[in-house]
């Protein structure tokens, strides 16, 4: 008797300009911490950059004896400033959605702070099993592994690098700061334009990930 196919792959998804748009809410929230410590920051450029950890782009403003503090101040400051004003990517909601209708699992991984990342994903309605913060680049591989991810979506090279590292299929998307040639060269196997191209390459991959 042949053996049940597998159940749908566990994918895991980066946050910041992969399932989300946070450049407005972000932006605000460094207006509102250049307020409060009375230090430059060029917002504009900041949000440019995103992905990388917060205390280094904090380094780039702050001389390193106060980065961990005005980190936190941040990071407290974010709920008020950055959560309404972050927007879904486009695709964001159906490429969950297609994972979990699969009978898949659907596990958010990211460098940001994970409660600030958990608030992100009720304000917009989103509903992945599971939000793992504070990893970026290829200690992401440590909660890919413990979720069993096989497939990493993200927009940045530290992203393909964690996929790597964790063995698991890397699918880029363009919509961050990396360009799709510099995914493609940091390694990625797939890169997709954006979100609403996932759905349909997630329904060509399921029967050779159910193989």
């Amino acid at each position: 008797m042949a053996s049940a196919p597998i159940s749908a792959p566990t994918v895991g998804f980066d946050l910041d300009m992969t399932l989300i748009d946070s450049r407005p809410g972000i932006h605000a929230c460094y207006v509102a911490l250049a307020e409060r410590t009375g230090t430059y920051i060029d917002a504009d450029l900041a949000v440019t950059r995103l992905g990388p950890p917060l205390t280094e782009e904090m380094a780039h403003w702050f001389p390193a004896e106060r980065v961990a503090a005005v980190a936190d101040l941040y990071r407290e400051l974010y709920p008020t400033y950055a959560i309404t004003g972050t927007l879904a990517m486009p695709g964001a909601r159906e490429a969950i959605a297609a994972v979990q209708a699969a009978g898949g699992r659907a596990v958010v991984v990211t460098a940001k702070w994970e409660p600030n990342a958990k608030l992100h994903m009720e304000h917009l309605g989103m509903a992945p099993d599971a939000v793992i913060g504070n990893l970026w680049a290829e200690q992401k591989a440590v909660a890919l592994r413990e979720h069993g991810a096989r497939v990493y979506v993200g927009d940045h090279v530290g992203d393909v690098r964690g996929a790597r590292t964790a063995e698991a299929l890397s699918v880029a998307v363009p919509t961050g700061p990396c360009s799709a040639a510099e995914l493609t060269e940091a390694g990625a196997d797939v890169v997709l334009a954006d979100l609403t191209e996932f759905p349909a390459w997630f329904a060509g991959y399921l029967p050779a990930a159910r193989a």
